[in-house]
């Protein structure tokens, strides 16, 4: 259906992709990875119309075509669903979905009642039945704006669909639904370039994988027959030495929580020990981010008592905690964790902008330190955070918290759209952190992701703490079977 031949696209001072050569067939997915940075986006920007290549061919049903323009690439049947959002909050998931082309009445004005029908024929059809036409977009999960932007695309009938990092933000049941809406894809016919970072998505719904590295094409594979380590192989250039589980929790208690209530969460307790790191499972809306968020100072507690040590510590605002030695990373970096126009820099420096005078070398100097650190690949301090990857974003607003050097980390979504190079490192810097001393809250929708790290997993649902279970006895099934309401104790 699609061949690209030879597409090369520079942008100052870096080759973004040179000489690549692929296609994709109707009727397959296929999946398309590499490390943050190694020109998937430029690629599929190039594909939607977004952007040009400098040089190579587009063969469309084999007539060699020019992509001019996003509306040249909707005409010829290509859409695509980004990984950020492109949703207008303050209007209605029908009004998302089908922003142009609305039905009319016979005043030319919009049919609102046409329009929520086609709609919800639509959401039917995905089995996206817990979507209504007229809800806001703005009173919806992450997770389900997600799914809206899916419905979205395909509410345009494409002969190809673009997904980058589509599960990103969505639960695994949510997971199955998009799994299922592929396969229908696939009998009609339409041909599905599948980003991710996810070796096991690929391995679950891939019949092809291409690899990319640092703009270059490695080569392209057959899904179900090629080891997954090869894939990671050719992508990282390195092997990647298996992680294996390792505790350093201590018998000293760093922070307790006792009978805690508040808005979207009742009545927990747990205890977090120092080295620790303590998974917390759960659906969105269970109740997982509204807990870290008032233990953060940033979400009213309404009824019992919070420990640090053995002090009883109040929290009525962000710095309340971090004064106290508690920091939160958000699952959403590039909204509520960075400054996407500033510089890597300024925005490492920027947890501890009401501390002294501040000295322009001596944030050049710190910053250089935790960029080394965590290996943030930058070619300078002085970088704007928006031309970082993902991965090295991820990585950004890591160190902008280690420079608080708190003694207990909440922490969202560590790997949230982030390659596995640099998911790699992020573990390794959180077991550097707990072999030091320091005590994690991982919050995590991906399963292995907690059962790896976590020295034990509390799991929550509806708001409230289904079971604590330890590492020994922790495993997928045990977890999605409390997180889901299906088991309400372990035994």
């Amino acid at each position: 259906m699609l061949q690209l031949k030879n597409i090369s696209k520079s942008f100052p001072g870096v080759k973004a992709l040179e000489d690549i050569s692929m296609q994709f067939n109707a009727g397959e997915v296929h999946a398309l990875c590499g490390e943050n940075g190694a020109g998937k986006s430029t690629l599929m920007n190039i594909i939607a119309g977004n952007i040009k290549a400098d040089a190579g061919n587009l063969l469309w049903n084999n007539k060699e075509v020019i992509i001019e323009d996003v509306a040249t690439a909707q005409e010829l049947g290509i859409s695509i669903v980004y990984q950020e959002r492109s949703l207008a909050d303050a209007l209605t998931v029908a009004e998302n979905i089908f922003p142009v082309n609305q039905p009319l009445n016979r005043f030319g004005l919009i049919d609102y009642t046409q329009l929520y029908l086609q709609t919800q024929q639509l959401l039917d059809e995905l089995q996206l039945t817990n979507l209504s036409p007229k809800t806001k977009v703005d009173k919806l999960s992450p997770a389900q704006k997600q799914l809206v932007e899916i419905a979205k695309a395909l509410a345009q009938n494409p002969s190809l669909l673009i997904l980058d990092e589509p599960t990103a933000s969505i639960t695994n049941q949510e997971t199955e639904t998009l799994f299922s809406i592929i396969k229908q894809l696939k009998q009609k016919g339409v041909a599905i370039i599948y980003i991710t970072h996810r070796m096991a998505e690929i391995k679950a719904i891939a019949d092809i994988v291409s690899v990319l590295k640092d703009g270059c094409y490695q080569g392209s594979f057959v899904a179900a027959s090629t080891p997954t380590e090869e894939i990671v192989t050719k992508m990282v250039g390195r092997e990647l030495l298996e992680a294996q589980y390792e505790s350093h929790r201590q018998e000293h208690i760093a922070l307790e929580i006792k009978n805690l209530s508040g808005k979207g969460f009742n009545n927990i307790s747990f205890t977090l020990s120092k080295g620790e790191i303590l998974g917390i499972a759960g659906l969105q809306g269970s109740g997982r981010t509204a807990l870290a968020l008032a233990i953060f100072g940033d979400n009213n507690i309404t009824a019992g008592k919070l420990f640090k040590g053995s002090n009883n510590i109040h929290l009525h605002h962000p710095a309340d905690a971090v004064a106290s030695g508690i920091a939160y990373i958000p699952d959403e970096r590039k909204t509520q964790g960075l400054f996407m126009e500033r510089s890597v820099a300024e925005n490492i420096i920027a947890t501890k902008l009401n501390k002294g005078f501040y000295s322009h070398k001596d944030t050049i100097i710190i910053s250089a330190i935790l960029k080394n650190k965590l290996a943030i690949r930058t070619p300078s301090v002085k970088q704007v955070v928006q031309k970082l990857s993902g991965g090295n974003q991820q990585k950004v607003v890591l160190a902008k918290w280690l420079y608080t050097n708190p003694d207990v980390l909440i922490i969202n979504e560590p790997t949230h759209g982030v390659d596995v190079g640099a998911k790699a490192d992020i573990y390794t810097e959180l077991k550097k952190m707990t072999a030091a001393g320091k005590s994690i809250l991982l919050i995590s929708s991906e399963l292995p992701e907690l059962l790896l790290l976590s020295d034990r997993i509390a799991v929550m649902y509806n708001g409230e703490m289904q079971s604590i279970l330890q590492h020994s006895e922790a495993t997928e099934e045990i977890i999605t079977s409390l997180a889901s309401g299906i088991k309400t104790t372990l035994n």
